[in-house]
């Protein structure tokens, strides 16, 4: 076992896929000379050359198409989108194009779109979207947003190895603020598994990505007042491991669903309308929610932090859940 950071993790899933198998190639703006624009790939050029490593035009469609094109002719691609916010730009690639390939020819497409997403570090808004929900919503795609260097180094090999497009998000304000122990061996982290991060009793606080770690603290909080806090970490949105969140939710009787993107319509909406159609006779109170405003992400920093969820927001709705 030994530390690493959760970019570090992201890092050395690329090298020991590369590494592994000749197929598996990155692509994206700045991977290469300069390492990436977060220095995620910073040494991969080095190591495996250019025609593995690839630097691309500014230019997300043709990115994506790339990848695409790679992939029906037997490569791996690893596209990196350098903010989720631009992924907008390739929207019909990966939906009209990836997403729908194996339906429409039985091909298998293994690309992963990599797309570092979410604020907190005054981006403003057109860096620090969290856009998951659109693509969770396409029929094909899988989509995986970790939250810990286990599960990124985890679910990146196993994203790499699926046959499927799989949109690859991960958290800019976690790269080097969370460090944990990794195993040396190989692992890897099963697409469509939630995994309960914190067991509990009386409440199930449904969420994933950054969310989990201002969960976790508001659930530590909360449990010196006597309430006792389960936290499910999604790990994948899509497919989502609805046995896991409803097994949590019969058992304590009450869910709060926390998610960093805006409330209107997100992968928290979907998860709250599963407990209320599937476990609506195990709830003891509403189904709560506790997500970013309905605004693009302010760049003044005390606008950003109204407009984010944080522990004290999710204490609070939890103090109200529990008091229902």
């Amino acid at each position: 076992m030994r530390e690493v950071t959760y970019l570090e993790a992201i890092r050395e899933a690329l090298w020991e896929e590369m590494e592994k198998d000749d197929s598996v190639f990155i692509l994206g703006e700045d991977v290469g000379a300069y390492g990436g624009a977060f220095k995620v790939t910073d040494g991969l050029l080095k190591r495996f050359g250019e025609w593995r490593c690839l630097d691309t035009p500014l230019a997300e469609m043709a990115i994506v198409g790339a990848a695409i094109g790679a992939s029906l002719m037997g490569m791996r691609p690893v596209a990196e989108i350098q903010f989720s916010d631009f992924m907008i730009s390739a929207f019909d690639q990966i939906c009209n194009m990836a997403a729908m390939y194996h339906y429409r020819l039985g091909e298998p497409v293994p690309i992963v779109i990599r797309a570092p997403f979410g604020g907190g570090f005054r981006g403003g808004p057109f860096h620090s979207q969290c856009a998951e929900a659109w693509y969770c919503h396409m029929p094909g795609l899988k989509v995986v947003a970790p939250a810990t260097p286990y599960d990124a180094k985890g679910l990146l090999k196993a994203s790499i190895r699926d046959p499927n497009p799989v949109i690859y998000f991960e958290h800019k304000h976690l790269y080097r603020r969370i460090k944990a122990q990794i195993p040396d061996d190989d692992f890897m982290v099963p697409l469509g598994q939630a995994e309960v991060k914190r067991e509990g009793t009386d409440i199930t606080i449904v969420t994933y990505s950054a969310m989990l770690h201002h969960s976790l603290a508001a659930a530590e909080e909360i449990a010196k007042e006597g309430v006792s806090a389960e936290v499910v970490d999604l790990r994948t949105l899509s497919p989502l491991d609805k046995a896991t969140v409803l097994g949590s939710v019969r058992k304590t009787g009450k869910a709060l669903v926390v998610y960093e993107a805006h409330k209107t319509f997100g992968v928290g909406a979907e998860v709250s309308a599963l407990i209320a159609e599937e476990a609506f006779t195990a709830l003891d109170g509403p189904v709560a929610r506790v997500a970013s405003l309905d605004t693009p992400v302010p760049f003044s920093p005390p606008l950003e932090e109204a407009y984010l969820p944080n522990r004290d927001k999710i204490l609070k709705a939890l103090r109200d859940l529990a008091a229902f």
